[in-house]
């Protein structure tokens, strides 16, 4: 597949550049006067396909750009109440004049057709109506259809394979990046069309000036102002199960705001609504999803790969609230409050076995050896956030202050059958059993200032990034034996401390200035962050609680100096973007454990570019290229001297006597290829990406399969990966009906130093995916997706290779009798095979919705899990320690509910 990925880009490249010409000139009126808006193609003779089209400016300026094998082409012209042209051209480059001659056109009747597709400079618009159904009730329903749109798991909007930068709604950001809520609750009624801005620069006053190659979403209403949104009622049984789902929306000219409150026990996770999924880019300063240290954590349950409604045993309460307002009379200025709550409880269960061959490094003569994990997760989470900004043409400011807080306390009881020491051949496995819990409270504080002001011809931004984050995390395990290995069989229980504090902060100060069509911009600025982990593993026998030496304990420093300089280079023409940022940055990294006096620096001036450009030709192409060079030098919690508890089953220590600082160099290049035609529905891209990683130190694991150590070892070794891939998907309008296939094949390699045997594996993974929905028949919609991957797993030490597969697909049906009812059947079905091994997980679900078209409410029974599947079972393998393992996952049994759904207005 590598292979004809290639060949096939290189053809692509050399088809379409080597053979691209250019037509431009000026379109006039019949008394010389410049036409507007004047559409210009270019198509091949006798054939009803436009190869290329452009539009005239308002100078009467166009030019088209295309590329075709045929010897002589057909130039067409356009323009309301002019009259046609059609001139025979040969195929090259040439400047040609027309005037059009006036043509009155007389109208006996008029029928408005929508497009389904339209595209005006860098904005493709998308009617909403051409690719919904008649089951679908709000925006992230019918994203999912939409040809070059792909929504993930998690909710993140994909252009292109892409991830958006900005997620609009009438043209402004409530939602600052948090955009799951809007799109999983906007009415699709209330929309009028999607937008997708190609290449966006969300700082007004840089769009002239620095290029971006993300894309953004901007959802269009059918009023300016709207009051709108979605609700849901419901309850089942098997066991008792309940929904509610309320988000009223407002969006007006001036204000707007999302209230949302949403709670089940049914699997779905709505907390994570909340993620910021978009990230805007760095000039409006820094945003970060707010996460806990960890330093330790409970043996956790497998998750399964399917829809989260199998096997998602949860209560949740989720409650959200955010408001955009312009408090002044200048429009240009807005404020924004966010705040949002979860209460979460979750269980999880699992029991996985493991199978270790013969010439495992891991377990000597092989082995079978079985664990039961069963969790409770209990988490609550708040967050609050005031955004202030000005994004105007003569300047911009925006300062987003954000307070993060945790209170988590997780429970597990997990029963192993654990083996031998790997040279004891005598002893036999042992049944052991442990309770274990964690708590682990975090409050963080972060407040982010980025503004851009104009002086004379020059742009000066100054930037603030100020961090606070404190962590406490406590585990205790129960009983000590469980953990014998580790010395601690004579107590009653284990108890691992860790608390960290963070401090970062970050300035820099920048100027631009531009010359035709470049803008450079110097920049210096300084990073600083300062850390402190204090941890401790303490023994407790009959409540009296004993330290266990100074090897189970830590009081480490890492800090951090930065300052840097680095100088952006961007040019931006019609159809050609560069960014070219060169900086060279000073690392000052200290690491001083302050009880064993153990000191550790790191100096470096280091060069670390980045760059990426891209083409628009022959109108519906675009090229891109990418390339950066960076290094790591590591960060706070890399290294620590003594003993932490990672886990119930894994003792750490980043440290040894010739262990250096780590120093990591990443170098990456890679390729895209686009095709974006909205005449013809059809879209597709190829991508290529090469990485390198060198690295001078490696982790050592010393294990029996279950009981792990780690150690730090100073050892150079270098990893590769690439990946090639590639996607089409087309809308035929014809029949209604979404067609995209992809597909990718990735190679790398990585070093394991496992029980004292260093080694490499290597591991090829190659997948496919196609994507399908049809709504040809009024009465039938079906939406199907399959996916396929391939693994090839290889031991270079044992010369051993282990091969794994699988597939899953869902099949989603509908049936439309009248307009007041819809019958529903949906098929999941997934399977792994590996060594032998083959597990098949299948899922059916039926419903039935009855709609009271006038009030637009919809009443809906649903039936999930009809076969009543308990569990779900998969296979992997690892090469190097000669693994299989298998995984029995529990899931929600068959269950019944009964939904009320319903619009607000």
């Amino acid at each position: 597949m590598k292979k004809i990925l290639l060949v096939f880009l290189m053809l692509m490249f050399t088809n379409v550049v080597f053979a691209q010409k250019t037509i431009s000139g000026l379109i006039n009126d019949a008394d010389g006067k410049p036409l507007a808006s004047a559409s210009v193609t270019i198509e091949e003779p006798g054939k009803n396909a436009i190869l290329a089209y452009g539009i005239s400016n308002a100078k009467g300026e166009y030019k088209v750009t295309f590329n075709s094998s045929e010897m002589n082409l057909d130039l067409k012209i356009k323009a309301f109440n002019q009259k046609p042209i059609t001139k025979s051209i040969k195929n090259e480059d040439q400047k040609l004049n027309f005037s059009m001659d006036s043509q009155a056109t007389e109208i006996q009747e008029v029928r408005l057709k929508t497009k389904l597709i339209t595209k005006k400079g860098d904005t493709i618009s998308y009617d909403l109506k051409s690719f919904e159904n008649k089951n679908d009730r709000t925006l992230a329903d019918v994203l999912k259809k939409i040809p070059g749109i792909e929504v993930n798991k998690d909710g993140t909007v994909l252009y292109q394979g892409e991830a958006i930068n900005k997620f609009y709604v009438n043209g402004k950001d409530l939602m600052e990046g948090g955009y799951g809520t809007v799109n999983n609750s906007l009415p699709k009624d209330a929309v009028s069309k999607v937008e997708v801005l190609e290449n966006h620069q969300p700082v007004s006053i840089l769009r002239d000036k620095v290029p971006s190659e993300q894309a953004a979403l901007n959802i269009k209403l059918k009023k300016s102002v709207t009051m709108t949104g979605r609700g849901e009622i419901g309850a089942g049984f098997s066991p008792l199960l309940w929904n509610v789902k309320l988000t009223p929306m407002f969006f007006g000219q001036k204000n707007q705001w999302v209230v949302n409150y949403k709670a089940n026990n049914n699997g779905e996770s709505v907390e994570n609504e909340g993620n910021i999924l978009s990230f805007g880019n760095r000039w409006e300063g820094r945003r970060s999803q707010a996460a806990q240290k960890s330093w330790t954590n409970l043996e956790t349950a497998g998750v399964p790969n399917i829809p989260e409604k199998r096997y998602l045993l949860n209560n949740v309460h989720f409650f959200s609230a955010n408001l955009l307002t312009s408090p002044f009379k200048n429009k240009e200025w807005e404020l924004k409050a966010n705040a949002s709550y979860t209460n979460n409880s979750i269980t999880r269960e699992d029991v996985q076995t493991k199978v270790f061959g013969p010439q495992s490094p891991t377990v000597d003569g092989g082995g079978i050896f079985i664990s039961s994990t069963d969790n409770r997760f209990f988490d609550n989470v708040a967050k609050g956030e005031l955004v202030f900004t000005k994004n105007a043409k003569k300047g911009f400011f925006k300062n987003t202050t954000t307070w993060n807080s945790f209170w988590n306390t997780d429970r597990a009881n997990v029963d192993n059958n654990l083996p031998p020491a790997k040279n004891d051949v005598t002893a036999t496995p042992i049944n052991k059993f442990a309770n274990e819990s964690l708590e682990s409270p975090t409050g963080t504080f972060q407040n982010s200032l980025s503004t851009i002001i104009p002086w004379k011809d020059k742009l000066v931004n100054f930037m603030s990034y100020v961090k606070y984050q404190k962590d406490r995390q406590t585990m205790t395990v129960s009983p000590g034996k469980y953990m014998e290995q580790f010395g601690f069989s004579a107590f009653d229980k284990i108890t691992q401390y860790a608390n960290s504090e963070t401090i970062e902060v970050n300035h820099s100060a920048s100027v631009g200035f531009s010359y035709r069509k470049w803008t450079f911009t110097p920049e210096f600025g300084l990073n600083l962050n300062f850390n402190n982990l204090k941890s401790a593993i303490t023994g407790s026998i009959d409540n009296s609680r004993y330290y266990l030496g100074r090897d189970k304990q830590n009081d480490v420093d890492w800090n951090e100096v930065q300052p840097y300089t680095q100088v952006g280079i961007n040019f931006k023409s019609q159809n050609f973007n560069l960014n070219l940022t060169l900086p060279m940055n000073f690392y000052g990294i200290t690491y001083k454990d302050n009880m064993r006096q153990n000191y550790l620096d790191k100096s470096k001036t280091v060069f670390e570019p980045n760059l990426f450009a891209s083409l628009d030709f022959a109108s519906f192409f675009k090229i891109w290229a990418f390339a950066n060079q960076s290094y790591d030098f590591g960060n706070f919690g890399f290294l620590y001297g003594g003993n932490i508890l990672t886990s119930p089953t894994n003792l750490q220590v980043r440290y040894s006597d010739n262990v250096q600082m780590p120093q990591y160099l990443s170098r990456m290049a890679g390729t895209r290829l686009e095709y974006r035609n909205p005449l013809n529905n059809l879209f597709f891209n190829v991508r290529y990406n090469y990485s390198t990683n060198k690295r001078n130190l490696i982790e050592a694991y010393s294990t029996n399969g279950f009981i792990s150590t780690l150690t730090l070892q100073a050892l150079e070794n270098s990893t590769k990966s690439q990946t090639e891939s590639a996607e089409i998907g087309k809308y035929f309008p014809k029949f209604k009906t979404n067609l995209s296939v992809n597909a990718s094949n990735t190679d790398s390699n990585s070093f394991s130093n496992f029980n004292g045997i260093f080694g490499e594996s290597t591991n090829s993974r190659q997948s496919m995916g196609i994507k399908f929905n049809n709504t040809y028949f009024s009465w039938l919609s079906i939406d199907y997706n399959i996916n396929m991957n391939w693994n090839k797993n290889s031991n270079k030490v044992l010369n051993t290779v282990l091969n794994s597969s699988g597939w899953n697909h869902n099949l989603s049906t509908y049936i439309y009798p009248s307009d007041n009812h819809t019958f529903g059947f949906n098929w999941d079905d997934l399977s792994t095979k590996a060594s032998g091994q083959n597990f098949r997980n299948s899922f059916f679900d039926l419903s039935y919705q009855y709609t009271w078209v006038k009030r637009k409410i919809d009443f809906e029974f649903k039936w999930l899990n009809i076969a009543n599947r308990k569990v779900y079972e998969t296979v992997s393998v690892d090469a190097f320690q000669q693994l299989v393992t298998t995984n029995q996952m529990y899931i929600r049994p068959s269950q019944f509910m009964f939904t009320v759904k319903f619009n607000f207005k």
